[in-house]
């Protein structure tokens, strides 16, 4: 393919490009840190210099859509190519009405507009859409897929009413199938409701599942899943629309190296963990309770004592006595590296070790990225994480946040202070580190309470793997590429 492109696209993205750039509807399942962005933005250039299109829809998680304005776009972009980028806000002041008033006109120049997918739960994020596509001959992208797999979600049936206004459509994910087979419908029903040969998600359930009826006292019956089948012909099915990129097909990137840390509960840890397991209530010090009205609340509290801090019933965030915070240190005293990523699930844990490392390593060396950093902040922390002369040194961040799309290859370790059992948030926040651009190995370190629910974590992690690798093909080798 003979074209002008800004960077020179890797041999498995040109592959892609000359396969599919001219397709009204196409998937890109690619492992993270393969490009798929670049492919996206080369794809659009293409469509628009042959007057195929004029603008362009790119819907991403709010945590990414900066990183597409400000990263992704600006470097990929031909440079022949003029655009005019506009992020969605969900601000309605005067000045970001003006804003966002070129999107409904004809420019003599390609018009990209970007927008969360979390506005296209709402009536301003949908009418904004709407108007823009029926404005513009417009290719539709949805970067990580996987957030309209639920076909009962209000922006999975928003989205996929406003498909057919596009011209050209493309999803792309590292992993489209995190939980079940049944995540592929609503991402694949975008693309053509005829891709997968079935009319409805119930027929496409009824095709690939064994199920049986489950009836609950005094509650509405349910279909349980016994087993998927026919995933051959799945996976096949697949292949005709898709293309699946592995790492270790395309890219000369370092391995990955897994490593555990165990800590040791502290007896205040071991009393309230017991009390819960056992209970579902514990009675803490200064007459304060801790308890859970069902199962997975009665988790969620389990994995927190493990962490370090409780949630008491009078809705007060404390911390326990714990060896976590000494063990995170310990470890970051045996490590020479000049940038460390640290993920930790929850907010309270987040500001702890801030603190900590403030007060060890000083107020520059640590930026955290999670609910409460500023929109506005969070490129300029990225920058600063990946300029290795800078002074920031540990980036302390949510990974449901932070674990989508952002570029941190200045590191080669990731430390997990914890985990959770989505398998999709813990493959993207791993690949972070490990994309385009990494020279070094990139070691990867668990801190786990052994015999607590931090181990039934990484368990529950480890089936999900082996269920998406049975669907995507991988082990059996019958992916068609």
């Amino acid at each position: 393919m003979k074209y002008k492109f800004k960077m020179k696209p890797f041999r498995h993205q040109l592959d892609i490009l000359s396969h599919s750039w001219n397709k009204e509807n196409y998937a890109i399942f690619a492992d993270m840190g393969t490009g798929k962005s670049k492919i996206i933005i080369d794809n659009i250039a293409l469509l628009y210099d042959r007057g195929k299109i004029n603008a362009a829809l790119i819907i991403a998680p709010k945590s990414i859509t900066g990183n597409w304005e400000k990263g992704e776009i600006p470097i990929h972009m031909p440079a022949h190519v003029e655009y005019h980028t506009i992020l969605w806000s969900s601000n309605t002041t005067q000045k970001q009405q003006k804003l966002l008033e070129p999107l409904f006109k004809p420019l003599d120049k390609l018009i990209i507009f970007i927008i969360n997918v979390e506005a296209l739960s709402t009536s301003r994020g949908v009418d904004i859409t709407y108007k823009f596509l029926l404005s513009h001959s417009t290719f539709m992208a949805i970067d990580e897929s996987t957030t309209i797999k639920n076909p009962k979600a209000i922006r999975t049936k928003n989205i996929i009413k406003m498909k057919d206004l596009a011209k050209y459509r493309r999803i792309l994910t590292g992993m489209p199938v995190t939980k079940t087979p049944l995540d592929l419908y609503s991402q694949c029903y975008f693309l053509d409701p005829y891709l997968l040969d079935f009319s409805s998600y119930y027929a496409f359930k009824a095709r690939y599942t064994i199920t049986r009826k489950v009836h609950l006292p005094g509650r509405h019956s349910f279909d349980q899943v016994l087993k998927y089948i026919r995933l051959d012909e799945l996976n096949a099915t697949l292949a005709k629309f898709s293309t699946r990129v592995l790492k270790s097909d395309c890219l000369d990137l370092p391995e990955k190296i897994y490593l555990k840390r165990h800590v040791q509960l502290t007896p205040e840890q071991q009393k309230a963990y017991v009390e819960m397991k056992k209970y579902g209530v514990s009675l803490l010090d200064k007459g304060q309770t801790m308890s859970a009205v069902n199962a997975l609340a009665q988790l969620v509290r389990l994995h927190q004592i493990t962490c370090g801090h409780v949630k008491t019933d009078d809705h007060q965030t404390r911390s326990i006595k714990n060896n976590r915070i000494e063990e995170l240190l310990s470890l970051l005293e045996e490590t020479n590296d000049k940038k460390i990523i640290i993920w930790a699930v929850y907010r309270y844990d987040i500001q702890e070790i801030e603190k900590q490392l403030q007060k060890k390593y000083g107020v520059k060396s640590v930026a955290t990225f999670y609910g409460d950093t500023k929109a506005e902040n969070r490129q300029e922390i990225v920058n600063e994480f990946q300029d290795i002369s800078s002074p920031l040194r540990f980036f302390v961040a949510n990974p449901q946040t932070g674990g989508y799309g952002l570029t941190l290859t200045a590191s080669h370790t990731v430390i997990y202070y914890s985990n959770s059992y989505d398998l999709e948030i813990r493959m993207q926040s791993e690949d972070r580190a490990h994309r385009i651009s990494q020279t070094e190995k990139v070691t990867y370190i668990d801190l786990i309470a052994q015999k607590t629910v931090d181990e039934k974590i990484v368990k529950s992690l480890r089936n999900k793997i082996n269920l998406a690798t049975q669907v995507l093909g991988e082990g059996m080798k019958t992916w068609l590429i």
